[in-house]
């Protein structure tokens, strides 16, 4: 707030963005974070997982465990161990579909890279500390504990940019370099590339990954989602008025409704009821978390920091 007020008195093209804090009061007391900076205080480690969420999200929120995000509802009378299971399993998922940069990921993401453990991962980064940056994904196989079928496993989601080997930046498989290579510079259709398959006995959905990647080589899927919010108008809850339209960031869905960042301190309620135009059974029908959506104020109760919002009419 004191910052978004001092870019206001000031003028100028500079916005501010909102980013949540959401676990870094965990963060900030944890092994990983007192591992990371061992000299400062925890209020200083809370303040630089915040500002890297933004830099990446998915490198800094897999150092806290997933329940503590505060994302849901009535997570704390489900069984903790299949909740565990179940969320670790969705960040493992996000990982790999994402890929990691093996010059710079901390051991916290290396460990959800399929068939990398908590000890080779820490071995990963000792190796590029001594050794330096990796240049192709054969050094692997010299790391402590990673063999010939983990390097299997893993070799496929890790990427190594500006590398000695360009397929090393795409999701590529080594195993499959040879095909890639042969398919380099070809224009291929739905027609041709099923003819091709045969030909080089791989399946045809493997050959339309390798053709994808290729499109693309080093793509972060995350690109394609909306961009953050970046604002400039509203501070705090004082500044909104009835019929006000925002643009917000979907915080949290629950059963009756969805909590949205509009920019000010409270998190306002877009009740089920106000989600759409027709019948909604759940609102995951309409929005998950991280959506950015449009929304209008309904009402503003100042003494109580409640702010109701729709997306009807909007």
């Amino acid at each position: 707030m004191v910052v978004a007020s001092m870019l206001k008195e000031r003028g100028g093209d500079v916005s501010y963005i909102i980013v949540s804090e959401a676990g870094a009061s965990v963060y900030s007391a944890s092994e990983v974070g007192i591992e990371e900076f061992p000299d400062l205080d925890v209020s200083i480690r809370g303040a630089i997982s915040i500002g890297r969420r933004l830099q990446d999200p998915l490198a800094e929120l897999v150092k806290i465990e997933p329940k503590h995000i505060g994302v849901g509802q009535y997570q704390h009378d489900l069984n903790q161990g299949r909740l565990d299971e179940a969320l670790k399993a969705v960040v493992e998922d996000c990982v790999n579909r994402v890929g990691v940069d093996l010059n710079t990921a901390s051991p916290s993401l290396l460990k959800y890279v399929a068939g990398i453990s908590s000890r080779v991962a820490s071995n990963l980064v000792k190796y590029r500390e001594e050794k330096g940056r990796f240049r192709n994904r054969r050094e692997l196989l010299n790391i402590k504990g990673l063999g010939p079928k983990t390097f299997t496993q893993c070799a496929g989601f890790l990427r190594i940019p500006q590398g000695d080997n360009p397929l090393d930046n795409t999701g590529v498989h080594p195993e499959s370099y040879t095909i890639a290579e042969k398919l380099l510079n070809m224009d291929l259709d739905e027609e041709s590339t099923l003819k091709l398959s045969k030909e080089l006995d791989v399946g045809n959905l493997t050959l339309k990954d390798i053709v994808t990647e290729l499109k693309k080589p080093g793509r972060d899927p995350r690109d394609e989602m909306p961009k953050p919010i970046f604002r400039t108008d509203v501070l705090n809850i004082e500044d909104l008025k009835q019929d006000m339209v925002l643009t917000g960031t979907v915080r949290n869905v629950v059963d009756f409704g969805a909590f949205v960042d509009i920019g000010v301190k409270q998190d306002g309620l877009v009740h089920i009821s106000h989600l759409s135009e027709r019948y909604v059974k759940h609102p995951k029908e309409i929005v998950k978390v991280g959506d950015i959506i449009k929304v209008k104020i309904l009402d503003i109760d100042i003494e109580r920091g409640r702010i109701s919002l729709s997306m009807k009419e909007v």
